[in-house]
């Protein structure tokens, strides 16, 4: 029986977890933290995986916040260090130095070895390996290092060995042992779960050192919909782009319930002065005039200079994925010059063919033929142009981009005419607000001629497009 002492120590570990998650934004309600606590109850807690899967099961309720949620559970409920590492006994030579042919060698047959994972002998490696190779003194102190560690194992050398002990040895019709692609692949696989691990206890055994807090700052990834588009890196750009189906649901549920709120049309004055008749003149029955459902046409016209390519690119797919809640979706791009790209998209919206047909685009529309340089002004004059006439007061008009046009001619009343012509218009700046206007940065210009939002990652994304689009 655990002991008053023991329990309040795990209380207050699980409610410190809880509160560090919601701190991150992950929404976990009070029922939540106590299914929790009642499936510590049950759970063998020297059991971390079992622990891991049962809090996971009782707390997150969306899946994408699930490496969120691991890096968390690492710094709150952390292996034991010293008891692994003292279990694995490795050559040294005569100064006590660690054999580095020796651990490269248990390496090779750990990762082989399909049992090593269940048996702890790859987490007794993966400590032996931060402690001795990963270990060094810095100004601070004692300090740990991934890129230390994993330089001196050096385990993408070690794949073809690890794919011939994982052949036992026996190649495949006179090949070399281990050639084959499966064990191959699989070999590749096992180191990419090293460095992986070895990272996990890098950061672990540095918040011992520093500080769980310290260690968190950088430690812990930002939840998908919160990674600032300026600062994503193409594994974030894939985290984000999970996140488009179920904002596009959202969304669409949100325009949906919007296009019946208001589907009730003008009161016809005439039929109801006529059906007062029956009443002594008074309008107790209002009569409307018959809805004329119809849905907004969406024009998009987007920056696909490099610099804001991912935020382009994913409000796309995003645009596309709700193309159900508009009678016609038309996207124009740019770089220094306007082309419609409607075409390139018209069909498919998975991620595969979405990127491929986005990289034909940049190669054949004509998008770019001056200096290759965002040219807003240019733009805008172009497409005020050649297709001002296409707009009609069923359009609405988003401009995605950050505005910085490289101080070259704003040509705002071209943006104007462009405004005019539509029924809604809307500019999506992936950009910090406090950084609209510093630099070559026209925000505020053309902030005056139109209704310009900050939308620098998934969340403002979400919010600002289920509160401007049109129904």
């Amino acid at each position: 029986m655990r002991s008053g002492a023991g329990v309040e120590k795990v209380v207050d570990t699980l409610t410190g977890f809880v509160e560090d998650l919601r701190g991150r934004g992950i929404t976990v309600g009070p029922s939540n933290l106590i299914d929790a606590g009642q499936a510590m109850t049950v759970l063998d807690l020297l059991d971390r995986e079992a622990l891991r899967e049962g809090l996971a099961a009782t707390i997150l309720s969306d899946h994408l916040h699930r490496d969120t949620f691991d890096r968390c559970f690492e710094l709150w409920f952390p292996l034991g260090n010293e008891a692994r590492v003292a279990s694995t006994v490795i050559k040294r030579d005569a100064d006590g130095e660690v054999d580095v042919d020796a651990i490269r060698e248990l390496v090779t047959q750990t990762l082989a070895d399909p049992e090593a994972m269940a048996d702890g002998r790859f987490d007794q490696m993966v400590a032996l390996i931060v402690a001795e190779m990963g270990r060094y003194e810095s100004a601070q102190g004692e300090s740990y290092s991934v890129y230390q560690a994993m330089s001196v194992i050096s385990p993408q050398t070690l794949i073809a060995r690890i794919a011939a002990a994982m052949a036992g040895g026996q190649g495949r019709d006179g090949e070399r042992p281990g050639t084959d692609p499966l064990n191959r692949q699989a070999a590749r696989d096992a180191t990419a779960r090293l460095r992986q691990a070895v990272e996990t206890e890098t950061q672990r055994r540095m918040a011992q050192v520093r500080g769980r807090d310290a260690v968190a700052q950088y430690a812990v990834p930002k939840l998908p919909e919160n990674i600032d588009f300026f600062s994503a890196n193409p594994q974030d750009m894939i985290k984000m782009r999970r996140t488009i189906d179920p904002i596009a649901r959202l969304l669409a549920s949100k325009l949906e319930f919007r296009r019946r709120r208001n589907k009730h049309a003008a009161v016809d004055v005439r039929a109801t002065l006529r059906a007062s008749m029956s009443t002594g003149g008074v309008p107790i029955d209002l009569r409307r005039r018959k809805p004329r459902p119809g849905k907004p046409e969406l024009i998009v016209i987007c920056d696909v200079s490099g610099s804001v390519s991912g935020f382009s690119q994913f409000t796309l797919q995003l645009v596309y994925a709700l193309r159900q809640q508009f009678s016609n979706v038309r996207v124009f791009a740019f770089v220094d010059t306007v082309d419609e790209v409607t075409d390139f998209f018209a069909r498919g919206n998975d991620d595969a063919q979405f990127g491929e047909r986005m990289t034909t685009m940049l190669t054949q529309a004509q998008i770019s033929l001056r200096d290759g340089h965002s040219d807003y002004g240019h733009m805008l004059k172009g497409f005020a142009d050649l297709y001002l006439d296409s707009l009609t007061h069923r359009s609405a008009l988003l401009i995605l981009g950050d505005a910085r046009n490289n101080f070259r001619p704003t040509h705002v009343d071209s943006l104007s005419k462009i405004r005019d012509k539509v029924r809604n218009a809307y500019w999506l700046n992936p950009e910090r607000k406090e950084h609209w206007d510093s630099g070559d940065s026209a925000a505020s210009a053309y902030g005056d001629a139109i209704d310009m939002f900050e939308c620098r990652n998934v969340d403002q994304l979400g919010k600002v497009i289920a509160d401007l689009l049109p129904v």
